[in-house]
């Protein structure tokens, strides 16, 4: 296990267990947040338990009803265990994220010859919104990943010596297609700008379209790649910001140098690869940046990217249980939009 991920999960969790409670404010709503957490806290001392993991949607005071949309309570602590499905309110700490949703979708960062090179987030976004909630997982991966990126993000804040604790700040979820990987770097990255909210005033997902990276011009991709990171570094300059940078299928860009010297791959691919790791090892030392990798094909990876990555996560597929769950959250959904509506209409009568 790497030096970094050793000190995260050996971090002394409270001596009091807490609560993340995320309120989403309305987007048309100005006021401001410090009276929004007021009227919510007000709201939950009077409900003095819960029920494990809340979600309210359905308000009857008319502040709530005008300004908040949903009010989400989670623990991600294990020493909350102790308390049981039953939380008294009274006996636990609560931690106020308040956020606006932006939409309007992805933005997109070309590059000369019209090539899209990345899609943009500006984050929290309606588009990723419940999306944390709905990945099921076999291990508490999810939680692993939170606390990680939030003690990098903390040592760079901290000003931490490299050279005595060596991090890079990059996550590698690797296993066989279709496991859910891409979908919890972007949950990830939404749920890292609204914990973090107090320290950043908001965050931005770039996605690289690795595969335009690589040009029809002998030798010009390496070029392609350092200008995909300038533009990057243009995010990574305001420092307001907090910065994912997420790349898909990283093996296309870090191709192992090996076989290219051994004739199995063009001699471009070697300067994509030394440009990819000299830009990740400039980036990594600003404090508002993580790079979140994914990979369905682990051997094809430089082994010097493979040694750059804080934690190299194994998603695999679901268990017999996981499936039961992602099944029975699929129904839970159905029942709440009302699943007669997908009854076909000779059978609608009898539902």
């Amino acid at each position: 296990m790497d030096q970094v991920q050793e000190l995260s999960e050996a971090l002394p969790l409270p001596c009091q267990p807490f609560l993340n409670v995320e309120v989403n404010q309305c987007k048309e709503s100005t006021i401001p947040e410090y009276k929004i957490v007021k009227v919510v806290e007000d709201f939950l001392i009077n409900m003095n338990t819960l029920h494990g993991d809340s979600c309210f949607v359905e308000f009857v005071d008319p502040f709530l009803k005008e300004h908040v949309k949903s009010i989400t309570i989670v623990c991600d602590t294990d020493n909350f265990s102790t308390y049981g499905k039953i939380i008294d309110l009274k006996k636990v700490m609560l931690k106020y994220h308040v956020y606006q949703l932006h939409d309007g979708g992805p933005g997109y960062e070309e590059l000369e010859d019209d090539i899209s090179a990345a899609d943009n987030w500006l984050l929290p976004t309606e588009d990723f919104q419940g999306l944390w909630e709905s990945l099921l997982f076999d291990s508490d991966v999810k939680n692993q990943l939170l606390r990680y990126a939030a003690t990098t993000l903390l040592f760079s804040d901290r000003g931490v010596d490299f050279n005595i604790i060596s991090w890079n700040k990059v996550i590698l979820l690797h296993g066989p297609p279709g496991t859910g990987k891409t979908s919890l770097c972007k949950a990830l990255a939404q749920k890292l700008s609204i914990r973090l909210s107090e320290r950043f005033n908001y965050g931005q997902l770039i996605e690289i379209n690795s595969h335009s990276l690589f040009s029809k011009w002998f030798s010009e991709s390496g070029k392609l790649v350092m200008k995909m990171f300038q533009k990057i570094q243009e995010f990574i300059d305001d420092k307001q910001a907090l910065v994912c940078v997420l790349i898909d299928e990283v093996e296309s860009l870090t191709s192992a140098r090996k076989s290219a010297l051994n004739g199995q791959e063009p001699s471009d691919a070697i300067r994509v690869v030394n440009a990819f790791l000299t830009q990740i090892d400039h980036i990594k030392r600003h404090p508002n940046v993580i790079i979140l990798t994914t990979s369905n094909i682990t051997g094809a990876i430089d082994v010097a990217f493979v040694d750059r990555a804080d934690i190299k996560q194994y998603i695999g597929p679901p268990s017999a249980k996981a499936i039961y769950k992602i099944y029975h959250s699929c129904i839970k959904e159905l029942v709440r939009v009302g699943y007669s509506m997908f009854l076909p209409q000779d059978k609608k009568k009898y539902s």
